[in-house]
């Protein structure tokens, strides 16, 4: 059986193109001038009208010059085995030679002096960055920050009066509603290529995703994108910016009519809050959550399958604070409806800190609303997050056959003492742990150093340490 592949965009060779043929154009038919409303409730309409014909010329022409080919250059070391006491005291001696990766993807300029928006598996671990402009301007870039949970990052060139995308509204995308991918696919060779698509759906998870914690609410569209896309921009009819391309599910590894863009909504918070504070403010409501199915409907006695079910409440967190409690079923933060959990984690993501907003849910059967006030999504070790893994020095750690996993690496004391995702942990200054709360236990006991002993994503022995207090 074929199994879905999840493909991030990011484009490491090109191979040659050949023309098989060519079309010879159509004109488009001629559409009768007119509007037919045939929902009166609802208030939808289809336009006939000719002047709303899709012409994607301004779309394009507006948005082509914003957008970036991005090139990273990635250094790294092949791992071997080094006794691990050694290694801890004396470094890294006799270890392998350097080797040099290149990768590339897109970007878009959202700022005029030069601040690029891109995924962060575009420049994850890229030891530098450059940056082409559709005019074949080169300029070296700095990263300015990540954020692995969005998949969003910043990059920056030092140039001013640079054309940019101007941000528009996600929320109001609508289901069939055109759109254009821009970007680079396969490579350098095939910068601002554009091509064309509707809104397939919204709000989605990607399929089979297995892996560290992701915000994921993804824009579903039929734009054709291939490995190089990453990062390029997806616009509306007006040229405006509704989305950053990220992925594609394949079972080539190459477009197969699904592709997925992290909403402009999310982007904007996202790139705001690292450009303002240098990393990402989030916000949490302190809950875990589960989609509503026929089943559970019948048994709460909904009359829909929309909303989320609160399988528990953080004790002390924001929706405990509101009165929120297991069981209830949450329906609008705001006045957006809340349909499935990607849903209200876009919605929550979209808030800082501190923040308040009226949250409706459901219990017993009656309707309820409450004021909830969101909390600082940085907690100290072993905090417990949404989906169940536990904090630690900046990583998400869970249980695993073997020990614990190192979920997310994150950007703490054990991303910077060389711990990466996927990382099994087995010891602990030389005890075992077989869960997150072993490793945290153990760590609080010890008076100076935290040294980790384990395997490595590839299978490989590997260990690290850092300081309590550094």
């Amino acid at each position: 059986m074929k199994r879905n592949v999840i493909t991030v965009l990011v484009s490491v060779a090109i191979s040659a193109l050949t023309a098989f043929g060519i079309v010879k154009a159509t004109p488009a038919p001629k559409v009768p001038e007119s509007v037919y409303n045939y929902d009166s409730t609802s208030g939808r309409t289809v336009n006939l009208s000719l002047s709303d014909y899709p012409d994607f010329t301004f779309a394009a022409e507006n948005a082509v010059d914003a957008v970036v080919y991005v090139q990273v250059t990635v250094k790294s070391r092949q791992q071997q085995y080094i006794d691990p006491f050694f290694r801890f005291f004396f470094g890294d001696e006799g270890q392998a030679p350097e080797r040099t990766q290149q990768g590339s993807g897109s970007g878009v300029i959202i700022r005029e002096d030069g601040y690029i928006v891109t995924n962060n598996h575009v420049v994850a671990n890229a030891t530098s960055v450059q940056v082409t402009l559709n005019n074949n301007k080169t300029y070296d870039a700095t990263i300015i920050g990540t954020d692995p949970a969005t998949d969003v990052a910043l990059i920056k060139i030092e140039e001013k009066g640079l054309p940019v995308l101007e941000f528009a509204d996600s929320d109001k995308l609508r289901l069939g509603e055109w759109v254009l991918a821009i970007g680079s696919p396969l490579g350098a060779e095939l910068r601002s290529t554009i091509t064309a698509g509707i809104v397939s759906a919204k709000g989605r998870s990607m399929p089979n995703y297995n892996g560290e914690f992701k915000i994921e609410s993804f824009i579903q569209t039929d734009a054709a994108v291939n490995p190089g896309n990453s990062g390029g921009a997806l616009v509306n009819k007006a040229g405006q910016l509704v989305g950053i391309n990220t992925a594609i599910v394949s079972t080539t590894g190459s477009y197969t009519g699904y592709s997925f863009a992290v909403p402009s909504n999310i982007v904007k918070k996202i790139v705001s809050d690292l450009i303002d504070f240098g990393s990402v403010k989030r916000a949490k409501l302190g809950v875990t959550m589960s989609a509503i199915d026929d089943k559970l409907a019948k048994e709460l006695k909904l009359s829909s399958l929309e909303g989320v079910y609160i399988n528990e409440v953080v004790k002390g967190g924001a929706a405990d604070l509101a009165g929120i409690k297991k069981g209830d079923v949450i329906t609008s933060i705001d006045s957006t409806a809340i349909k499935s959990p990607s849903i209200l984690q876009e919605k929550v993501n979209s808030f800082h800190p501190g923040d308040k907003a009226q949250i409706s849910f459901i219990r017993e059967g009656k309707a309820h609303s409450a004021e909830v006030e969101f909390q600082d999504g940085s907690q100290s070790n072993g905090t417990v997050a949404e989906d169940g893994t536990v904090l630690f020095y900046g990583a998400s750690l869970k249980a695993v056959e073997k020990g614990v996993e190192i979920v997310s690496a994150g950007d703490g004391k054990v991303a910077k003492a060389g711990g990466q995702d996927g990382f099994i942990i087995l010891y602990v200054n030389d005890q075992k742990v077989k869960t997150p709360q072993d490793v945290i236990d153990i760590a609080k006991k010890s008076k100076r150093s935290i040294f980790i002993e384990g395997i490595t994503a590839t299978g490989r022995p590997g260990y690290f340490g850092f300081g309590k207090d550094e």
